[in-house]
């Protein structure tokens, strides 16, 4: 995937994005609002072990990203993205966001704690002398207590709690590639176009699934007989992330609601077309069989004549030249949302 410079994110976000960046670290694939946080508790703890991506992958596993109550309330009351238990949180949990309250439920205050409690069982892993991987240990310190990892002299093994702690750790540490990256396609300006190709550009390295995605982020999709499968398998039903148009959905939503499917969402904003060498960020690319009937792909223009968009099962979320996105040949138009 190439890095693509168009301006500044996030002011605040630089200096940690760069220092990730010369790392051969950074972060995609991550919700905005998650982003500086996650940069910014990795940028306070002084281990090597700690990356962003760590941090971020852990986070897809404990809520896959989820705020709410009701999304992030685990059945034995662990609450917040962070999973944190009411008294763990009383010893981590801090106002970092400056909003008053000192909550799990708040994006700054639990990623920022997820953060300092992850460093400092990093440095009891490193300095028990278990042996292995110490990102290892301080996740299963994080999972089960550090208690248990004493108990064991390493990860609990899979006999453990019916393998919860040692699945944890599998997961988190097979899914961080997901995480890892180039890192966020940079996005200037202002406006509906710029806020909605920023949502989607912090989506960069999920999934495709097809049927999948809605306002709220990935989900699980579905196979209709010709579309969904990899290698013969309904992959869509077992990933969660987004197709073409749910991306488009997200990345404009709540401030424009735009219809699901990518046809709907040529209709819906058909009476603003945009000539090609007039795209601005934000605006939608259509591709079509043969007319708005046979629309089957929409993409986000980011600039310097490329688009952001979801492509095919097997891919993800990417930035590719407006030439190669889709067959040249069945380029349909463009509209400003």
């Amino acid at each position: 995937m190439p890095v693509i410079s168009i301006a500044a994110i996030l002011a605040a976000d630089t200096a940690a994005r760069a220092t990730q960046m010369a790392d051969g670290g950074g972060l995609q694939g991550v919700p905005i609002e998650f982003r500086p946080w996650i940069l910014k508790a990795d940028a306070a703890c002084p281990e090597p072990e700690m990356t962003p991506a760590l941090l971020a992958s852990q986070l897809w596993h404990e809520s896959k990203f989820q705020t709410s109550k009701e999304a992030a309330t685990s059945s034995v009351g662990a609450q917040g993205p962070a999973q944190f238990m009411p008294d763990t949180w009383t010893t981590w949990g801090r106002d970092e966001d400056g909003n008053g309250q000192n909550s799990p439920w708040d994006i700054g205050d639990a990623v920022i704690a997820q953060g300092r409690m992850m460093c400092s069982l990093l440095k009891d892993a490193k300095a028990s002398n278990y042996g292995g991987d110490p990102r290892a240990l301080a996740l299963a310190g994080y999972n089960a207590g550090w208690g248990w990892v004493d108990h064991f002299h390493g990860v609990p093994p899979q006999s453990f709690a019916r393998g919860e702690t040692y699945e944890y750790v599998q997961e988190i540490l097979r899914d961080m590639a997901r995480f890892e990256g180039p890192g966020l396609l940079q996005v200037s300006g202002t406006g509906a176009g710029a806020d909605a190709l920023r949502r989607a550009a912090a989506r960069m390295g999920t999934p495709y699934s097809w049927g999948g995605g809605d306002p709220n982020g990935p989900t699980t999709g579905f196979c209709d007989g010709i579309n969904g499968y990899l290698n013969g398998t309904c992959s869509a039903s077992s990933t969660e992330g987004f197709d073409c148009s749910s991306l488009v959905q997200y990345a404009y939503w709540p401030s424009l609601q735009l219809p699901r499917v990518a046809d709907e969402q040529y209709n819906a904003t058909a009476s603003r077309p945009v000539a090609r060498g007039d795209l601005k960020p934000g605006d939608l690319l259509f591709w079509s069989h043969g007319g708005p009937s046979s629309i089957y792909h929409v993409a986000i223009y980011a600039g310097d004549g490329k688009v952001v968009h979801a492509p095919r099962t097997g891919r993800t979320v990417e930035v590719q030249p407006i030439t190669s996105a889709m067959p040249e040949s069945d380029y349909f138009g463009a509209t400003r949302p």
